[in-house]
């Protein structure tokens, strides 16, 4: 019976053949119309460490927070997502990737490394890890910016070289943003650091957000062309 009703229902040739006179306007149309805007703000993921999830300070304080404060004040309606765990390292950032892929984001700030540095590790496991996190995130369609860090200087000029040396070649190689020091400005000032030498206070946070301002808004045009994450 529903096979009867399609046939006594459906349009007489006369009406079809007009269809199908409309078709190629219509796609034409369909062409060159602007990308409609986002039905919800744009998700920014920030994938760090202690330095991002906001150690030993008041949560609003946090780099993810304050990052997003400081974009929506410049009129980007973005949500900035805290990802930072710490103690992690570049190899545990690529471990739980999967786990917060799952917030669904439209760019990632990458800022992982300083505890590779900071054990010691070897430059060339940093530069895999590294480089096996931006290729996921590429794979999703998610634009990346790679926040780099630098070795301390107490593990030598040839571990320094080589460590320092990983994160604008993984930029470079994977065809991503990179910002080259992510504590820049802030690190070794001890005015802006905690008692640690090592975490920034509020302020100290407050720079680096200051700083990296306008590489995130590249990454955001970058992911949002049309400028729809913009108020």
């Amino acid at each position: 019976m529903a096979r009867l009703w399609f046939w006594r229902t459906r349009p007489a040739y006369g009406h079809r053949s007009r269809w199908f006179k409309a078709l190629p306007a219509a796609l034409a149309l369909a062409l060159v119309a602007p990308a409609p805007a986002w039905a919800e703000d744009p998700r920014l993921l920030v994938l760090g460490d202690s330095l991002t999830a906001g150690y030993n300070l008041p949560q609003d304080k946090a780099f993810p927070v304050q990052l997003e404060a400081a974009l929506r004040e410049a009129g980007h309606a973005v949500t900035v997502l805290n990802a930072g765990a710490s103690g992690d390292t570049t190899a545990g950032g690529l471990a739980r990737l999967d786990w917060v892929l799952a917030e669904e984001p439209d760019a990632a700030i990458v800022a992982l490394g300083g505890n590779d540095g900071l054990r010691g590790l070897d430059p060339e496991q940093t530069r895999e890890n590294l480089t096996a996190i931006v290729r996921r995130l590429k794979s999703e369609e998610i634009q990346v910016l790679i926040a780099g860090m630098k070795a301390p200087p107490n593990l030598g000029r040839d571990y320094g070289e080589a460590f320092n040396a990983v994160f604008p070649e993984v930029a470079e190689r994977t065809a991503v943003l990179f910002y080259p020091f992510f504590l820049e400005g802030v690190a070794a000032d001890p005015a802006l650091n905690q008692a640690d030498g090592i975490h920034p206070t509020a302020e100290g946070v407050a720079v680096m957000v200051d700083n990296i301002l306008p590489k995130v808004e590249e990454l955001l045009h970058k992911a949002d062309p049309c400028g729809c994450s913009s108020d």
